[in-house]
């Protein structure tokens, strides 16, 4: 499986984000539901706080992700929700993102102010879409076994 970034030079040059990303090849595809600051327990954690929200939010994506088989590298994509967007709360989203994305291979991505989420103590949901190669088992299903 062969991922491309691209950043084409007719498009400003991005610092957060890859203007596109391309899959090739045989590929697990993996949806993670947006997540949001909900420990465990579904109790809210660092309540107005986007740096404590944010942590908590990309730590459970990555939960979902190892839970599905994949890892951050393998994001192509990534649809944030913020609520009071604004420079500073911004400013901690990527703080703390980028320390989980990896520089020369970031997703595409999307960062969009929302008035609320679900719950109004909430102010960030990040949902991502993982392409990994497939399971070794399931590459060799079909191929017969040598004796």
């Amino acid at each position: 499986m062969n991922k491309q970034y691209t950043n084409p030079r007719e498009l400003s040059v991005p610092r957060f984000y890859s203007h596109a990303v391309s899959v090739e090849g045989s590929a697990k595809v993996v949806f993670i539901s947006g997540q949001v600051a909900w420990d465990a327990n579904g109790k809210v954690v660092g309540k107005g706080d986007m740096r404590a929200q944010s942590e908590q939010v990309f730590n459970n994506v990555a939960a979902a992700l190892a839970a599905a088989g994949a890892r951050w590298d393998d994001v192509v994509k990534m649809n944030g929700y913020m609520v009071g967007m604004h420079g500073e709360r911004v400013n901690a989203y990527r703080e703390v993102r980028s320390r989980f994305l990896k520089e020369g291979a970031l997703p595409a991505s999307t960062l969009v102010g929302v008035e609320r989420l679900v719950d109004p103590e909430l102010l960030l949901e990040v949902e991502v879409i993982a392409v990994t190669d497939p399971a070794p088992a399931a590459r060799n299903r079909g191929k017969k076994k040598k004796r």
